[in-house]
Formats: structure tokens, sequence, C-alpha cells
């Protein structure tokens, strides 16, 4: 793993204290994309008999780049110190039967080609459909079964020990970094154009994306304007981890992989 230098500068520690996550520590930022091209290059791909979408081309943009661009988007806030974690893993937000909203997480994220990660998603999914459900799920399903208000104090509890105290409980299937390095939610699979994400006050992500729906636009393209496939992309910070600057590095790597997918298809270099 590339490793950032004085990752827990003064600025991070101040940072730290003073912002209370998810309350102030927000920073929102949202991109349009231009994907025309990478819905043939998809197409293609397909008929290949390679199943993929533009959420794992997105997923698998943002594993890398926080790899190679941005390593400090793949951290946590433990007892007031940043941790930068020693691998990339992806939470994916899937579709289930029942029209149930569900997530899979895939490991190792980053090093991951095109057919891998596509076969990887599709292995997860069955496993979750199967009922084999992962922590999170597990934890989800576990919480809703207690009664309010208990509930809110079991959760309040849950927090405290993992999320504010860093302490991981391995006998429940619990610890302070159970959700990965992000998160990619599709609204638009369910027809909403732009999303507004929030940080998930019960994980310790430091960058959360959500795709919006692919609309036909107006593009000016070398003093042209051409009718173009355009998505929004959004994103929400930690501001406690990082500024605003690594945002812009992020979707300068997505943009470069969008226009560019062809480079997934075969495993970065380490």
């Amino acid at each position: 793993m590339n490793k950032t230098k004085d990752i827990n500068n003064n600025w991070r520690k101040v940072a730290a204290t003073i912002y209370k996550k998810p309350i102030d520590s927000k920073i929102y930022g949202s991109v349009d994309l231009d994907i025309t091209d990478l819905e043939t290059f998809i197409s293609k791909k397909r008929k290949e008999g390679i199943k993929i979408t533009s959420t794992y081309i997105i997923t698998m943009a943002v594993a890398r780049a926080l790899y190679h661009d941005v390593p400090e988007l793949n951290s946590y806030v433990k007892r007031g110190k940043i941790i930068q974690r020693d691998t990339i893993s992806a939470m994916v937000s899937v579709l289930l039967e029942g029209a149930q909203m569900g997530s899979v997480k895939i490991d190792h994220a980053h090093l991951l080609n095109l057919e891998e990660f596509s076969e990887a998603i599709k292995i997860k999914i069955q496993e979750s459909r199967k009922g084999d459900e992962n922590k999170t799920m597990q934890s989800k399903n576990l919480l809703s079964a207690i009664p309010w208000p208990f509930r809110n104090w079991v959760f309040a509890l849950y927090k405290m020990v993992t999320i504010d105290w860093g302490i991981s409980l391995p006998f429940m299937g619990l610890d302070s970094d159970s959700f990965g390095s992000f998160v990619v939610s599709n609204i638009g699979s369910v027809g909403l154009d732009t999303g507004y994400p929030a940080l998930l006050p019960s994980s310790n992500v430091a960058i959360v994306l959500v795709m919006g729906a692919t609309r036909k636009k107006p593009v000016v393209i070398n003093d042209q304007v051409l009718p173009r496939k355009i998505m929004n992309l959004s994103a929400v910070l930690d501001h406690r981890v990082v500024d605003a600057s690594h945002g812009g590095k992020l979707f300068r790597a997505i943009k470069y992989f969008i226009k560019n997918p062809q480079e997934l298809e075969t495993k970065p270099a380490i």
C-alpha cells in the first residue's frame, strides 16, 4: 500500500477534534460524467460474456484512485487519530429479491481486473439472496428486531464502543471498520437524476458516492453541440479526514477511467 507522509499532521488532529461526524463534517461535491463511450464499451463486454455495469466501472475507478491518487481517502478516525487502512474494500449497494436494497462488500477491490470484479460481485449477490449475509446486513437485521426505544439505546451503545472508542467486538461481528473504504450507490436505477449522499453514522467511511440516472443532454464538443449520455455523480466527504482538494483528485481519476475503461481489464501496477 502507498503510505502518505505525516497523515496525522496538526490540521488533521484539530479537524478530528472540532468536527463531530456526521453533523458538521461534510463536504459535498458533484460532477456530470459523459458516459456515451463508456456505455458502448459496457455493451461490447456484455456481448463477450462479461456482465458489467456502469456501477462496476465507477466502483473500480474509485478503488484504484484510492490506491494510486488519493490514499488519504482510504482512512478513518479512531480515538482521535487518522488511521489509514492496509487494503481497499468497496461497499456496493445492490437490489436484492423483493426490491429490497442491500449491500455487498468487495475486498481488495483495487487489485481486481474487470472480469474478476464482475465475478466477485456476482458471488456476493448470490450469497446475499441465499441468506448468507455479510456482517453489516446481519447487524442491521439484529438491530431492527429490537423494539423501540431500546433499539435507539443499543445503537447508541454500539456506535460509542465501535465508532467513537474504536473497540472491535468480533464475537458479535462488529468493529470500527466493517463498512470498508467507501460506499457506492446507484439511485439512477430507481429513477432519480441526482442524489445527496450522507455519511453513515454507524460507519467509519470517509466517502459515499451516489450515481444518478443517465439522460441525453446537449454537450459542446469541438464547438459543436452534440447529444451525449450524461450521468451525475455526487459525493460526500468526511472533512475530519480529507479536504475538498482530495475530492477533486478523486473526480479527475474517475473521469480518466470513464474515458479509458479498457485499463480496468488488466490488473493494476502495484
